[in-house]
Protein backbone atom coordinates (compact mmCIF):
# COMPACT_ATOMS: atom_id res chain seq x y z
CA UNK A 1 0.00 0.00 0.00
CA UNK A 2 1.20 3.30 -0.47
CA UNK A 3 2.08 5.71 1.37
CA UNK A 4 0.23 9.55 0.15
CA UNK A 5 -2.14 9.32 -2.91
CA UNK A 6 -2.00 12.99 -4.56
CA UNK A 7 -4.75 13.63 -6.48
CA UNK A 8 -4.48 16.65 -9.41
CA UNK A 9 -7.72 17.56 -10.62
CA UNK A 10 -7.04 18.91 -14.66
CA UNK A 11 -8.98 20.93 -16.45
CA UNK A 12 -7.24 22.22 -19.97
CA UNK A 13 -3.85 22.44 -17.60
CA UNK A 14 -1.18 21.30 -20.12
CA UNK A 15 0.77 24.84 -19.91
CA UNK A 16 1.38 23.93 -16.54
CA UNK A 17 0.25 20.69 -14.76
CA UNK A 18 3.82 19.13 -15.61
CA UNK A 19 5.61 21.06 -12.22
CA UNK A 20 2.88 19.69 -10.01
CA UNK A 21 3.58 16.50 -10.95
CA UNK A 22 6.91 16.79 -11.06
CA UNK A 23 7.34 18.03 -7.40
CA UNK A 24 5.35 15.05 -6.35
CA UNK A 25 6.99 12.57 -8.07
CA UNK A 26 10.30 13.07 -6.13
CA UNK A 27 8.07 11.27 -3.07
CA UNK A 28 9.43 8.09 -4.95
CA UNK A 29 7.45 4.84 -4.69
CA UNK A 30 5.90 6.34 -1.50
CA UNK A 31 3.39 7.89 -3.42
CA UNK A 32 0.53 7.57 -5.50
CA UNK A 33 -0.65 10.40 -7.93
CA UNK A 34 -3.97 10.25 -9.51
CA UNK A 35 -4.41 12.59 -12.52
CA UNK A 36 -8.19 13.53 -12.85
CA UNK A 37 -8.68 14.67 -16.47
CA UNK A 38 -12.33 16.39 -16.18
CA UNK A 39 -12.59 16.71 -19.62
CA UNK A 40 -10.44 18.97 -20.98
CA UNK A 41 -9.92 20.00 -24.72
CA UNK A 42 -5.94 20.37 -24.57
CA UNK A 43 -3.17 17.90 -24.25
CA UNK A 44 -4.03 17.49 -20.91
CA UNK A 45 -4.88 13.83 -21.86
CA UNK A 46 -1.77 13.13 -23.66
CA UNK A 47 0.60 14.86 -20.98
CA UNK A 48 -0.87 12.39 -18.07
CA UNK A 49 -0.84 9.70 -20.06
CA UNK A 50 2.62 9.99 -21.12
CA UNK A 51 3.78 10.69 -17.25
CA UNK A 52 2.01 6.89 -16.37
CA UNK A 53 3.63 5.44 -19.16
CA UNK A 54 6.93 6.52 -17.69
CA UNK A 55 5.92 6.02 -13.87
CA UNK A 56 3.75 3.11 -13.80
CA UNK A 57 3.65 2.61 -10.53
CA UNK A 58 3.50 5.85 -9.25
CA UNK A 59 1.01 7.46 -11.64
CA UNK A 60 -2.90 6.47 -12.11
CA UNK A 61 -4.60 8.48 -14.78
CA UNK A 62 -8.81 8.81 -15.04
CA UNK A 63 -10.64 10.67 -17.83
CA UNK A 64 -13.94 11.69 -17.02
CA UNK A 65 -16.62 14.01 -18.56
CA UNK A 66 -16.38 17.56 -17.45
CA UNK A 67 -17.82 17.30 -14.03
CA UNK A 68 -15.72 20.45 -12.21
CA UNK A 69 -13.48 20.44 -9.47
CA UNK A 70 -15.31 18.79 -6.71
CA UNK A 71 -16.10 15.76 -8.92
CA UNK A 72 -12.39 15.45 -9.83
CA UNK A 73 -11.70 15.06 -5.98
CA UNK A 74 -14.76 12.97 -5.66
CA UNK A 75 -13.25 10.48 -8.42
CA UNK A 76 -9.37 10.62 -6.99
CA UNK A 77 -10.58 10.05 -3.81
CA UNK A 78 -12.55 6.49 -4.73
CA UNK A 79 -9.78 5.33 -6.35
CA UNK A 80 -7.15 6.47 -3.71
CA UNK A 81 -5.51 3.59 -2.41
CA UNK A 82 -2.46 5.60 -0.23
CA UNK A 83 -2.70 5.76 3.84
CA UNK A 84 -3.16 9.74 3.19
CA UNK A 85 -5.34 11.59 1.04
CA UNK A 86 -3.84 15.00 -0.79
CA UNK A 87 -5.06 17.29 -3.29
CA UNK A 88 -2.76 19.55 -5.39
CA UNK A 89 -4.09 21.49 -7.99
CA UNK A 90 -2.74 21.66 -11.35
CA UNK A 91 -1.45 25.22 -11.49
CA UNK A 92 -0.09 25.18 -7.73
CA UNK A 93 2.85 22.58 -6.50
CA UNK A 94 4.74 21.48 -3.64
CA UNK A 95 7.94 21.81 -2.03
CA UNK A 96 10.86 18.67 -2.55
CA UNK A 97 12.26 19.11 0.32
CA UNK A 98 9.06 19.50 2.59
CA UNK A 99 7.43 16.61 0.93
CA UNK A 100 10.35 14.93 1.62
CA UNK A 101 10.10 15.35 5.54
CA UNK A 102 6.38 15.10 5.09
CA UNK A 103 6.92 11.63 4.41
CA UNK A 104 9.28 10.54 6.88
CA UNK A 105 7.52 11.63 9.96
CA UNK A 106 4.22 10.21 8.54
CA UNK A 107 6.10 7.01 8.51
CA UNK A 108 7.36 7.48 12.14
CA UNK A 109 3.84 8.05 13.47
CA UNK A 110 2.38 4.88 11.55
CA UNK A 111 5.46 2.64 12.78
CA UNK A 112 4.63 3.75 16.20
CA UNK A 113 1.34 2.83 16.09
CA UNK A 114 0.38 7.02 16.30
CA UNK A 115 -1.16 7.77 12.46
CA UNK A 116 -3.00 10.82 12.84
CA UNK A 117 -6.42 11.55 11.11
CA UNK A 118 -4.92 14.74 10.14
CA UNK A 119 -1.61 15.77 9.34
CA UNK A 120 -1.16 19.39 8.46
CA UNK A 121 1.47 21.46 7.37
CA UNK A 122 1.85 25.26 5.72
CA UNK A 123 1.38 26.76 2.35
CA UNK A 124 2.81 29.71 0.36
CA UNK A 125 1.04 32.06 -1.42
CA UNK A 126 3.18 32.01 -4.98
CA UNK A 127 1.73 36.03 -5.93
CA UNK A 128 2.34 36.94 -9.11
CA UNK A 129 3.83 39.96 -8.71
CA UNK A 130 4.42 40.01 -5.10
CA UNK A 131 8.22 40.41 -3.89
CA UNK A 132 7.51 38.57 -0.65
CA UNK A 133 5.66 35.43 -0.71
CA UNK A 134 3.24 34.87 1.98
CA UNK A 135 3.57 31.90 4.32
CA UNK A 136 0.60 30.78 6.31
CA UNK A 137 1.69 28.47 9.47
CA UNK A 138 -0.34 27.37 12.06
CA UNK A 139 2.76 28.74 15.48
CA UNK A 140 0.24 29.58 18.54
CA UNK A 141 -2.80 28.18 17.23
CA UNK A 142 -1.33 24.50 16.90
CA UNK A 143 0.95 22.14 18.84
CA UNK A 144 3.96 21.07 17.00
CA UNK A 145 5.63 18.00 16.23
CA UNK A 146 3.27 16.13 18.53
CA UNK A 147 0.13 14.29 18.27
CA UNK A 148 -2.82 16.33 19.71
CA UNK A 149 -6.85 16.35 19.78
CA UNK A 150 -9.18 19.35 19.09
CA UNK A 151 -8.95 19.72 23.22
CA UNK A 152 -4.84 21.32 22.80
CA UNK A 153 -5.51 24.03 20.46
CA UNK A 154 -4.73 27.71 20.54
CA UNK A 155 -5.68 30.46 19.06
CA UNK A 156 -6.76 30.67 15.11
CA UNK A 157 -5.26 34.09 13.72
CA UNK A 158 -8.03 35.18 11.14
CA UNK A 159 -5.60 34.35 8.57
CA UNK A 160 -4.67 30.70 9.72
CA UNK A 161 -7.84 28.68 8.81
CA UNK A 162 -7.66 25.09 7.57
CA UNK A 163 -7.50 25.38 4.19
CA UNK A 164 -7.23 22.62 1.56
CA UNK A 165 -3.40 23.36 0.76
CA UNK A 166 -2.43 22.74 4.48
CA UNK A 167 -4.46 19.99 4.78
CA UNK A 168 -3.28 15.73 4.68
CA UNK A 169 -6.11 13.53 5.44
CA UNK A 170 -6.17 9.93 6.18
CA UNK A 171 -8.15 8.14 3.47
CA UNK A 172 -9.70 6.13 5.34
CA UNK A 173 -11.60 9.35 7.61
CA UNK A 174 -12.46 11.04 4.42
CA UNK A 175 -14.17 7.55 2.96
CA UNK A 176 -15.43 6.63 6.42
CA UNK A 177 -17.14 10.26 6.76
CA UNK A 178 -19.07 9.99 3.78
CA UNK A 179 -17.92 13.42 2.30
CA UNK A 180 -19.35 13.94 -1.75
CA UNK A 181 -18.36 17.72 -3.40
CA UNK A 182 -21.21 19.09 -5.65
CA UNK A 183 -20.36 18.77 -9.55
CA UNK A 184 -19.88 21.82 -11.71
CA UNK A 185 -19.55 23.89 -8.83
CA UNK A 186 -16.58 26.23 -7.65
CA UNK A 187 -14.79 26.90 -4.18
CA UNK A 188 -15.89 23.70 -2.66
CA UNK A 189 -12.27 23.34 -0.91
CA UNK A 190 -14.14 24.91 1.95
CA UNK A 191 -16.92 21.86 1.90
CA UNK A 192 -13.74 19.48 1.93
CA UNK A 193 -12.01 21.03 5.10
CA UNK A 194 -15.19 21.61 7.02
CA UNK A 195 -17.32 18.28 7.02
CA UNK A 196 -15.09 16.44 8.20
CA UNK A 197 -13.98 18.18 10.94
CA UNK A 198 -15.79 16.80 13.94
CA UNK A 199 -14.79 13.08 12.72
CA UNK A 200 -11.06 13.96 13.37
CA UNK A 201 -9.79 13.14 16.87
CA UNK A 202 -6.62 12.82 16.30
CA UNK A 203 -3.76 15.42 14.41
CA UNK A 204 -0.18 16.12 13.72
CA UNK A 205 1.09 19.29 12.61
CA UNK A 206 4.83 20.20 11.05
CA UNK A 207 5.90 23.31 10.63
CA UNK A 208 7.59 22.93 6.91
CA UNK A 209 6.64 24.75 3.71
CA UNK A 210 4.86 21.89 1.86
CA UNK A 211 2.25 23.30 -0.12
CA UNK A 212 2.76 26.33 -2.87
CA UNK A 213 -0.16 28.31 -3.53
CA UNK A 214 -0.28 29.80 -7.40
CA UNK A 215 -2.61 32.88 -7.28
CA UNK A 216 -3.10 35.66 -9.79
CA UNK A 217 -3.99 34.88 -12.69
CA UNK A 218 -6.99 37.00 -14.26
CA UNK A 219 -9.38 33.93 -14.88
CA UNK A 220 -8.56 32.37 -11.25
CA UNK A 221 -11.62 31.36 -9.68
CA UNK A 222 -10.29 33.00 -6.29
CA UNK A 223 -9.91 36.63 -8.42
CA UNK A 224 -11.93 39.33 -7.04
CA UNK A 225 -13.84 40.06 -9.88
CA UNK A 226 -14.24 36.54 -11.20
CA UNK A 227 -15.90 35.59 -7.22
CA UNK A 228 -18.01 38.36 -7.87
CA UNK A 229 -19.53 36.96 -11.24
CA UNK A 230 -19.69 33.90 -9.61
CA UNK A 231 -21.17 34.70 -6.24
CA UNK A 232 -24.52 32.32 -6.55
CA UNK A 233 -21.97 29.17 -6.29
CA UNK A 234 -19.99 31.03 -3.02
CA UNK A 235 -23.75 31.27 -1.37
CA UNK A 236 -24.35 27.82 -2.16
CA UNK A 237 -21.25 26.46 -0.73
CA UNK A 238 -22.19 28.69 2.45
CA UNK A 239 -25.46 26.91 2.67
CA UNK A 240 -23.96 23.61 2.37
CA UNK A 241 -21.78 24.02 4.98
CA UNK A 242 -24.31 25.58 7.33
CA UNK A 243 -26.35 22.07 6.64
CA UNK A 244 -23.97 20.04 7.21
CA UNK A 245 -23.43 20.00 10.96
CA UNK A 246 -25.48 21.39 13.68
CA UNK A 247 -22.61 23.14 15.03
CA UNK A 248 -24.55 24.18 18.68
CA UNK A 249 -24.23 20.51 19.27
CA UNK A 250 -21.23 20.22 19.14
CA UNK A 251 -19.82 19.32 22.88
CA UNK A 252 -15.94 19.64 22.35
CA UNK A 253 -16.08 23.90 22.83
CA UNK A 254 -12.72 24.51 20.96
CA UNK A 255 -14.37 22.60 17.79
CA UNK A 256 -17.35 24.71 18.11
CA UNK A 257 -15.55 27.82 18.29
CA UNK A 258 -13.72 26.60 15.30
CA UNK A 259 -16.37 25.65 13.23
CA UNK A 260 -18.02 28.91 14.05
CA UNK A 261 -15.29 31.12 13.03
CA UNK A 262 -15.01 29.27 10.13
CA UNK A 263 -18.27 29.40 8.71
CA UNK A 264 -18.79 33.38 10.09
CA UNK A 265 -16.01 33.65 7.49
CA UNK A 266 -17.94 32.60 4.84
CA UNK A 267 -21.05 34.53 5.64
CA UNK A 268 -18.57 37.30 5.40
CA UNK A 269 -16.84 36.55 2.02
CA UNK A 270 -20.29 36.27 0.69
CA UNK A 271 -21.77 39.54 2.02
CA UNK A 272 -18.57 41.38 0.98
CA UNK A 273 -18.96 40.35 -2.18
CA UNK A 274 -22.46 40.95 -2.37
CA UNK A 275 -21.60 44.53 -0.84
CA UNK A 276 -18.95 44.90 -3.42
CA UNK A 277 -20.94 44.30 -6.31
CA UNK A 278 -23.76 46.30 -4.81
CA UNK A 279 -27.41 46.17 -7.00
CA UNK A 280 -30.47 45.80 -5.16
CA UNK A 281 -30.53 42.21 -6.28
CA UNK A 282 -27.21 41.58 -4.39
CA UNK A 283 -28.39 43.31 -1.50
CA UNK A 284 -31.11 41.01 -1.33
CA UNK A 285 -29.11 38.14 -1.78
CA UNK A 286 -27.49 39.08 1.50
CA UNK A 287 -30.12 39.68 3.36
CA UNK A 288 -31.55 36.43 2.41
CA UNK A 289 -28.42 35.00 3.69
CA UNK A 290 -28.20 36.09 7.02
CA UNK A 291 -32.15 34.89 7.28
CA UNK A 292 -31.41 31.64 5.90
CA UNK A 293 -28.88 30.97 8.66
CA UNK A 294 -31.64 32.35 11.13
CA UNK A 295 -33.93 30.14 9.74
CA UNK A 296 -31.70 27.59 9.63
CA UNK A 297 -30.48 27.90 13.29
CA UNK A 298 -31.41 30.71 15.31
CA UNK A 299 -28.87 30.37 18.06
CA UNK A 300 -25.94 29.91 15.43
CA UNK A 301 -27.18 33.06 13.66
CA UNK A 302 -27.11 35.16 17.12
CA UNK A 303 -23.66 33.96 17.86
CA UNK A 304 -22.10 34.77 14.42
CA UNK A 305 -24.23 37.92 14.28
CA UNK A 306 -22.74 38.99 17.82
CA UNK A 307 -19.30 38.84 16.13
CA UNK A 308 -17.20 41.80 15.02
CA UNK A 309 -17.54 40.87 11.61
CA UNK A 310 -21.37 39.58 11.68
CA UNK A 311 -22.15 42.80 12.98
CA UNK A 312 -19.97 44.64 10.59
CA UNK A 313 -21.65 42.78 7.50
CA UNK A 314 -25.15 44.17 8.37
CA UNK A 315 -24.09 47.85 9.39
CA UNK A 316 -27.29 49.44 7.53
CA UNK A 317 -27.48 52.27 4.73
CA UNK A 318 -24.83 53.11 2.21
CA UNK A 319 -22.03 54.21 4.82
CA UNK A 320 -21.95 50.91 6.83
CA UNK A 321 -21.95 49.16 3.01
CA UNK A 322 -18.83 51.44 2.55
CA UNK A 323 -17.08 50.35 6.09
CA UNK A 324 -17.17 47.08 4.70
CA UNK A 325 -15.13 47.62 1.37
CA UNK A 326 -12.39 49.54 2.94
CA UNK A 327 -12.13 46.94 5.97
CA UNK A 328 -11.74 43.76 3.40
CA UNK A 329 -9.50 45.76 1.18
CA UNK A 330 -7.02 46.35 3.90
CA UNK A 331 -7.46 42.54 5.17
CA UNK A 332 -6.85 41.67 1.27
CA UNK A 333 -3.87 43.79 1.80
CA UNK A 334 -2.42 42.32 4.99
CA UNK A 335 -2.93 38.72 4.22
CA UNK A 336 -2.27 38.52 0.59
CA UNK A 337 -5.46 36.87 -0.91
CA UNK A 338 -7.18 37.34 -4.29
Amino acid sequence: MKLMTAVIPCYNSAAYMSHAIETLLTGGNDMEIIIVNDGSSDDTQKIAEEYQAKYPKIIKVISQENGGHGEAVNTGLANATGLYFKVVDSDDWVNEKALEQVLGKLKELIADGNSPDLFLANYVYEKVGAKRKKVINYRWALPRDVIFTWDDIMHFKQSQNILMHSTIYRTKLLKDCGIKLPKHTFYVDNIFVYQPLPYIKTMYYMDVNLYRYFIGREDQSVNEQVMIRRIDQQLKITKIMIESHNLMQIKCKKLRNYMIKYLSMMMTVSSVFLIKEGSDESLAKKEELWNYLKTYDKRLYRKIRSQILGRSMNLPGKFGRRIVEVGYDISRKIYGFN
